[in-house]
C-alpha cells in the first residue's frame, strides 16, 4: 500500500507553499505562503507538539499514564492534545481569556482540561497563564511541562526539519522569510538555518503593536510598556529563550486593525482561510518589501487556519464591538 500512515503523527510536516496573486499584485515582488494549517491539527505546532513529547519520553521525563501540561494560545494546544490523545496521556493547558471559544471546545472535544486565566497581567503575576501553569506542574504527580517558551526541543525541530524542508521546496531563490513570534521557534529555528545554509536571506518578523519583541530587537529594551492586543498567538510581554534575535534582519509591526483587514482580504481574494496571525505577517511582508531594491522573492509563514476564529476574525458584530 501506498502513503497508507500507521499513524497520524506521521503526517506532520511537507506542507505547500502557494503564491500569492492579489492581495499585492501591484508590488514588483513575489509573495508566497507555506500553509501549515495542512497539518493535522491545522497549524505549526503540530511540528514542535510531536517532537517536544518524543523527546520527553525518550529522557524518561514523561512516562505512561502521565499528563501533559502547558500555557498555550492554543495552537499548541491542540498539537499536544492531538498527540496525548493518540499516545494515551493525560493533558491540561493554561490559556489567556482572550482565547477564542473554537479553540476551547477542541481542546476539550480532545480530551483536554481547560483552564482559563485573565489577560493584560504581568507575567510574574500569580494569575497569568504562565503563574498558573507553573503551579499546576508542582501540584500535579507525574506530569511533564513541555515549556513551548523556554524547551530548546521547540526552535531544535525548525532548525532541523522546518528550515530545511523549506530549502528543498523553494531551493536558493528565497530572498526573506516573514514569520510572526510567540515562542519564536519557528522564526528562530528556520532564521538559524538559513542564516548557515543562504546567510543573505533577510529574516524578519512580524510584531502586533502592545508586545516588546520590536523594543528589544531595535533598542535592546522595553521602551513602551506591553499592551493588550487582539491577535492571538503572537508577540511577548516577556522575551522567552525561543525568541533568538541573532537570527533576525528586522522586525516590523503591525496594528490589530491591520491583521484584522488583511485576515478578510486573504480569504476574499485569495481563497486563504488562516488566522489574523498569518494576515498579520503578509502585511509586514508587503511593508519590509518596499526597502526591497531589486524584485525578490519573498516567503510567509502562515501558522493556522481561520476556523478558529470564526467567532471573532470573521465576526462582523464582533469586530464592530472590538473597532475592527
Amino acid at each position: 500500500m501506498k502513503k497508507v500512515y500507521s499513524s497520524l503523527l506521521e503526517t506532520i510536516g511537507n506542507t505547500p507553499i502557494v503564491r500569492l496573486n492579489k492581495v499585492a499584485s501591484k508590488s514588483p515582488h513575489q509573495f508566497y505562503a507555506k500553509l501549515e494549517y495542512f497539518n493535522p491539527g491545522s497549524s505549526v505546532k503540530d511540528r514542535v507538539a510531536v517532537h517536544m513529547i518524543q523527546e520527553a519520553e525518550r529522557k524518561g521525563l514523561l512516562k505512561p499514564g502521565g499528563t501533559i501540561i502547558e500555557a498555550t494560545s492554543g495552537n499548541t494546544g491542540v498539537g499536544l492534545a492531538m498527540v496525548a490523545s493518540i499516545k494515551g496521556y493525560k493533558s491540561i493547558f493554561v490559556m489567556p481569556d482572550k482565547i477564542s471559544e473554537e479553540k476551547r471546545a477542541l481542546l476539550r472535544a480532545f480530551g483536554a482540561e481547560v483552564i482559563i486565566t485573565p489577560s493584560g497581567v504581568a507575567p510574574e503575576d500569580p494569575r497569568s497563564f504562565l503563574s498558573v501553569c507553573k503551579k499546576l506542574v508542582a501540584e500535579t504527580p507525574g506530569s511533564f511541562h513541555t515549556n513551548q517558551y523556554h524547551n530548546p526541543d521547540n526552535v531544535n525541530q525548525h532548525y532541523r526539519s522546518t528550515g530545511p524542508e523549506i530549502f528543498e521546496q523553494f531551493g536558493d531563490k528565497i530572498d526573506v522569510f516573514v514569520a510572526g513570534a510567540g515562542t519564536g521557534g519557528t522564526i528562530s529555528g528556520v532564521g538559524h538555518f538559513f542564516k548557515e545554509k543562504k546567510p543573505s536571506v533577510q529574516i524578519v518578523m512580524a510584531d502586533p503593536v502592545g508586545s516588546i519583541l520590536y523594543d528589544l530587537f531595535y533598542h535592546k529594551k522595553v521602551v513602551t510598556p506591553p499592551a493588550p492586543y487582539k491577535v492571538e498567538g503572537v508577540g511577548e510581554d516577556m522575551l522567552p529563550d525561543n525568541v533568538q534575535l541573532q537570527y533576525m534582519d528586522g522586525v516590523v509591526q503591525v496594528t490589530d486593525q491591520q491583521s484584522f483587514a488583511m485576515t478578510r482580504d486573504l480569504i476574499r481574494h485569495e481563497g486563504l482561510c488562516v488566522g489574523p496571525s498569518s494576515a498579520m505577517a503578509v502585511v509586514a511582508a508587503i511593508e519590509w518589501s518596499k526597502k526591497l531594491t531589486r524584485p525578490s522573492n519573498i516567503l510567509i509563514l502562515f501558522p493556522d487556519n481561520g476556523r478558529g476564529y470564526l467567532s471573532k476574525a470573521f465576526n462582523p458584530q464582533w469586530l464592530k464591538e472590538n473597532g475592527l
